[in-house]
């Protein structure tokens, strides 16, 4: 590792610690580090900086050249990164500051111990799929940004009412969700919004994506598990006269007669797994998996 962008989403003077530790670690390394413009203004505000470093501001400024990503936040931060990374094939790892943590992976108290052995080697790479959206007629809210690493959300606006989701799998009928939304996410995703809506949670290293309907009224509407080489097409109903669409964190409101074309991307994200990691580990520890008295002389 020679090269490294750094991207944080908000700075909190919890986190101060993390940040100057990272930052430690890369200039005893002689690690050469680019700060995402905003987080760098930020951390010269609250004076955490004790010299000037290089910035970046966009994915127009990120290349071949750059070894590694780092994300200090949570998951959320994670998946804004993603929208500077898009096809460049870097690859990121995440130190949590934040809540919960299925993809910024790395504790607190494990950022040196971590970092050292991603620039010994001791890693392996998990490729993420990521899916695109297409809209007819065309939305140009989303522009190049049309993909999402979690999941790609439709659901119902400014109404009580529930709304019908007409879903087509490579040009086949399936049937029509009447629910508050649908979800369809990513294996990266199953243990996002889908997971809340009772979806199964996916490896990331799957072919699938999950059809998880939101809040169903068609009792027997289960979650659905597809190969994520399908092409899905979506038709809404609803008695208002628009709908939301989500990409991640990104959130549009669109006509009711907008069609919706969902598939893979030609692209992947690649997150670092540090050989002191594992996600079934994390699985255990996020989901409590492991707090089951019986399960405790077996660890």
């Amino acid at each position: 590792m020679k090269k490294a962008a750094i991207y944080g989403q908000s700075y909190a003077i919890s986190s101060e610690k993390e940040i100057k530790t990272l930052l430690h670690v890369l200039n005893k390394n002689n690690i050469e580090f680019y700060i995402e413009n905003d987080f760098y203004t930020l951390l010269r505000e609250n004076k955490v900086l004790d010299n000037t470093y290089n910035s970046f501001s966009s994915f127009q400024d990120l290349d071949s050249t750059f070894d590694i990503m780092f994300t200090i936040g949570g998951d959320g931060t994670f998946l804004r990164s993603v929208t500077h990374i898009r096809n460049l094939d870097i690859p990121i790892l995440g130190i949590n500051t934040g809540r919960l943590g299925f993809l910024a992976i790395v504790a607190k108290d494990m950022i040196e111990e971590s970092i050292e052995l991603v620039i010994k080697g001791d890693y392996s790479i998990q490729e993420r799929t990521l899916i695109s959206v297409k809209t007819t007629p065309k939305t140009t809210d989303f522009s190049e940004l049309n993909f999402a690493l979690n999941e790609v959300t439709i659901a119902k606006k400014n109404t009580t009412s529930m709304i019908g989701v007409k879903t087509y799998l490579n040009e086949e009928y399936l049937t029509n969700y009447w629910s508050d939304g649908l979800i369809i996410a990513t294996p990266t995703g199953s243990t996002g919004y889908s997971l809340s809506c009772n979806g199964p949670v996916i490896l990331p290293d799957s072919k699938n994506l999950v059809i998880t309907p939101i809040a169903p009224h068609n009792l027997n509407a289960r979650p659905m598990v597809i190969s994520d080489e399908t092409k899905i097409a979506l038709e809404v109903n609803s008695r208002e006269k628009d709908y939301l669409i989500s990409l991640d964190s990104r959130i549009t409101t669109v006509p009711k007669n907008t069609k919706i074309f969902i598939e893979k991307t030609n692209f992947t994200i690649k997150s670092i797994l540090p050989k002191n990691q594992s996600f079934l580990k994390t699985l255990r520890s996020k989901l409590l998996w492991g707090e089951d008295i019986r399960n405790k002389t077996n660890l």
